[in-house]
């Protein structure tokens, strides 16, 4: 979903935009994307992706962002949190919007490339809603305990509550059924 939005941008952006103008809205969309990733540290688990091994890396070797923008980042803190990727998504709306004033683009192009631009937003903010969960495999093996020791252990509990022979509880039996 995430890179579908960065084509959809970059296909409008370099058919429509100065090559400057274009460059520099792709170079900004796709440094989120990777910061998107990068702030995903956050959940304290460790991850291959840091700013140190992974966006230090595509950033040297696509040119992505300059010194001078890599300084205006570097307030946020890029490994802990998505504050990077959503700064650098204001880049690129901000960029639609001065390509919309200067007339490369019209408004319903304008409206088209926010739109891609905040779907993106937010399907790397899907991924940060997760952060805050359980692993997936605990539900799985606690209903996995709970089949194999709690539901037979009330099974023979409701049974002995039930009684058996001469020792009848009807009331009991209606009650549960």
């Amino acid at each position: 979903a995430c890179s579908g939005r960065i084509q959809d941008v970059a296909g409008v952006a370099k058919a429509q935009l100065p090559r400057r103008e274009a460059d520099r809205l792709v170079r900004y969309f796709n440094a989120a994307h990777i910061a998107g990733y990068v702030g995903l540290n956050a959940i304290g688990q460790g991850s291959p992706y840091s700013k140190s091994n992974f966006f230090n890396y595509y950033n040297e070797k696509y040119h992505l962002l300059t010194k001078n923008e890599m300084k205006a980042l570097s307030r946020h803190d890029m490994d802990n949190s998505a504050l990077c990727m959503k700064e650098l998504v204001t880049w690129c709306e901000m960029n639609v919007t001065r390509a919309k004033k200067d007339g490369y683009i019209d408004s319903h192009q304008e409206k088209f490339m926010h739109d891609k631009i905040l779907a993106f937003r937010a399907a790397m903010d899907g991924m940060y809603d997760y952060t805050d969960q359980p692993p997936h495999f605990f539900y799985i093996h606690f209903l996995v305990l709970l089949s194999a020791l709690y539901l037979p252990l009330f099974a023979i509990d409701a049974a002995y509550a039930t009684g058996w022979g001469d020792n009848k509880s009807i009331g009991i039996d209606i009650l549960q059924g």
